[in-house]
């Protein structure tokens, strides 16, 4: 079985491509965020993290200490390493798991970060999904409720777009916000190319 990443840009549509994916193609989609969220709570994970950061950490059995996170780690490399360093294997060891319930000649990784955190050697392709600058800002806009100016700091916190792009081994243009043709052919022509031998 393949592993694919699919990554995107604040406003890409990575999201409804995936939708697609799954419910078009019947292709599994692994959420790596929403995922991620449940593996702060597995008992390694949290005794590890509390090692580390204190266990003010965590608030409750269910809740996170979301302001000392940001403090203690978005604005500290070592510590976000840190962090990343405990989530990150325990994450990829809940997407093998995930992976031998799925029957599919492939299945689809979602991550905005993808080259950010130098996973490309965990997938055996990665698919980029693009639009133009004007079109992601107000998706993110429209979606997020939020003005130009949070969105695009936002942005500048992502690398650009178009170094992605050369990194990607396949980029979905997803430029029209509904299920246009053009959108669904390139979907189709990747599920093609997924399915070789």
């Amino acid at each position: 079985m393949k592993k694919v990443a699919i990554t995107g840009n604040i406003g890409c549509g990575k999201s409804w491509v995936c939708e697609l994916f799954k419910q078009r193609l019947c292709i599994p989609v692994y959420n790596s965020d929403d995922a991620a969220k449940q593996m702060y709570f597995l008992p390694k994970v949290r005794e590890q993290l509390e090692h580390r950061f204190g266990k003010a950490f965590y608030l409750s059995d269910k809740e996170l200490n979301r302001k000392l996170i940001a403090d203690l780690v978005f604005h500290n490399e070592e510590a976000q390493s840190d962090l990343e360093g405990i989530l990150y294997p325990a994450l990829f060891v809940d997407f093998e798991h995930w992976m031998e319930k799925q029957e599919a000649p492939y299945v689809l990784f979602e991550s905005a970060l993808v080259f950010e955190k130098r996973l490309e050697k965990q997938f055996d392709a990665i698919v980029m999904v693009s639009a133009s600058e004007a079109t992601r800002l107000r998706r993110a806009m429209e979606r997020d409720h939020c003005d130009e100016a949070t969105i695009r700091a936002r942005m500048a916190k992502q690398w650009p777009e178009e170094g992605k792009r050369l990194l990607a081994d396949y980029v979905i243009w997803h430029e029209k916000d509904d299920e246009d043709q053009s959108l669904m052919e390139q979907i189709l022509r990747l599920d093609k190319c997924f399915n070789m031998a």
